[in-house]
């Protein structure tokens, strides 16, 4: 779409209603695709206030569609999923909000499995210095998410990461490099 084309107000709004029913969208993504079009900013104006009063474009459903589906599918955590909303120029409540909506017990869960298969992962023949190199990675995961989103509070981060730690050293895995 570097082409910039000539096209009307009614054929520019039926391509950005499409484009926004296709997949939900942020005003960002939206003012992007406009910018391919030879439009007045008034006309271009006009056309992100008909899409919000037809329900094409809302940011906070967007929100919440990108944070479960980034979650879900490539299990990104909360704070890649709160940096990325950040870069789309979300509102922090909305972020906040969309964040919340992602159940903890599943997060949780998710992160065990990551965690898991990151000790899979570590080659070194010596046992301490592979759970210190384990250890090191849980408090990247772990220890600077409270600074950067709402998350639960650092007891709780506390309690993740003894507990994952210690599930993974009494695993049968851990207990054949001892």
């Amino acid at each position: 779409m570097s082409s910039k084309s000539t096209s009307s107000v009614v054929e520019v709004v039926q391509k950005l209603e499409y484009y926004c029913a296709y997949q939900e969208r942020c005003h960002v993504e939206v003012q992007e695709k406009l910018r391919s079009f030879t439009l007045s900013e008034n006309e271009k104006d006009q056309i992100i206030v008909h899409l919000i009063e037809h329900n094409f474009l809302n940011e906070e459903r967007f929100a919440s569609v990108f944070a479960i589906s980034k979650f879900h599918q490539k299990k990104w955590g909360k704070i890649r999923i709160s940096n990325e909303l950040k870069a789309r120029k979300i509102s922090s409540y909305l972020i906040t909000k969309a964040i919340s909506e992602i159940p903890n017990e599943e997060y949780y869960e998710t992160f065990q499995e990551l965690t898991q298969k990151h000790w899979e992962t570590i080659v070194e023949k010596n046992a301490l210095k592979k759970r210190k190199k384990y250890c090191d990675f849980l408090l990247r995961k772990v220890g600077k998410a409270e600074s950067d989103i709402n998350l639960p509070n650092s007891a709780y981060n506390f309690y993740l990461l003894t507990t994952t730690f210690n599930r993974c050293i009494s695993s049968p895995i851990c207990k054949r490099t001892r």
